[in-house]
């Protein structure tokens, strides 16, 4: 996705594109479960962020859509659906997580923007509890001269620091270490990344749900995964991941769900 020849999205030079393991960079699907999943939880058998980053999806095609900000259909947009279910994840995941559910990720490119949406549905006879986030890498030109606005005040859990609550105390927040941070119910709808000075980047808006990850790995940790070159690719992207993540979403048979963010390049 680019503006005037910029690329929005971060994706590692040593990304794995074959399928062995979750791409480095993009926006990764994370579901049903963010992070390690709780081993008393229904989904505590399967790996870090669930499989929906690291299945394969079928390509449902090329449509009009009938809401959003940026599906209006026509000229200025086109929009492509894929989609995951219980019959096209492998063996392994269908054991430990044995709900019947339909996934479709819809990928909408405007001349205004991008919007990417979840949509969550019960396919089975028995209610399942989910989350999910959309694991984006956003590029920036040098992480230390970036600010992440509009969270302001808002309580966070810092798996960095402690694993505790904190309340967030900066207007803009600047990264000068590794940050790893799950904002909860942001009042405010948009996340914005400027520059220190207030130029704008780009303005992450969520839509229908309320919490959001910030991370970057910054030196050490970067160096410790394989995946992730150039060794300094940390000081050129941040994650603003949305989601649903505080707690668990219930969705009764038959039920949907959706969720997502709304994006606009300011390069």
């Amino acid at each position: 996705w680019k503006n005037n020849g910029k690329e929005n999205i971060f994706v590692s030079e040593a990304a794995k594109l074959d399928g062995s393991k979750p791409v480095r960079g993009g926006i990764p699907v994370v579901f049903p479960a963010f992070g390690p999943p709780p081993k008393d939880h229904a989904t505590g058998g399967l790996p870090q962020h669930g499989f929906a980053r690291n299945s394969t999806w079928e390509y449902l095609g090329k449509l009009s859509s009938e809401s959003g900000a940026l599906s209006k259909g026509g000229d200025d947009s086109v929009k492509l659906d894929f989609g995951l279910s219980s019959s096209n994840i492998s063996a392994d995941h269908k054991k430990a997580w044995p709900y019947d559910f339909g996934l479709v990720y819809s990928v909408t490119l405007g001349k205004d923007g991008l919007q990417t949406m979840l949509n969550v549905r019960n396919e089975g006879k028995e209610a399942f509890e989910f989350q999910m986030l959309l694991h984006s890498y956003w590029t920036v030109d040098d992480i230390t001269k970036v600010a992440i606005n509009g969270l302001g005040s808002t309580a966070y859990i810092d798996k960095v620091l402690d694993g505790g609550e904190h309340t967030e105390s900066q207007s803009g927040l600047k990264i000068t270490g590794e940050v790893d941070r799950v904002y909860k119910s942001i009042k405010q709808d948009t996340t914005s990344i400027s520059s220190i000075d207030g130029k704008p980047r780009l303005d992450v808006t969520r839509d229908n749900i309320s919490d959001t990850v910030i991370w970057n790995p910054w030196i050490a940790k970067t160096k410790a995964m394989a995946d992730l070159r150039p060794e300094d690719s940390y000081k050129h992207f941040v994650c603003v991941e949305v989601g649903s993540v505080d707690g668990w979403q219930k969705l009764e048979p038959g039920e949907t769900f959706e969720g997502g963010q709304i994006l606009k390049s300011h390069l």
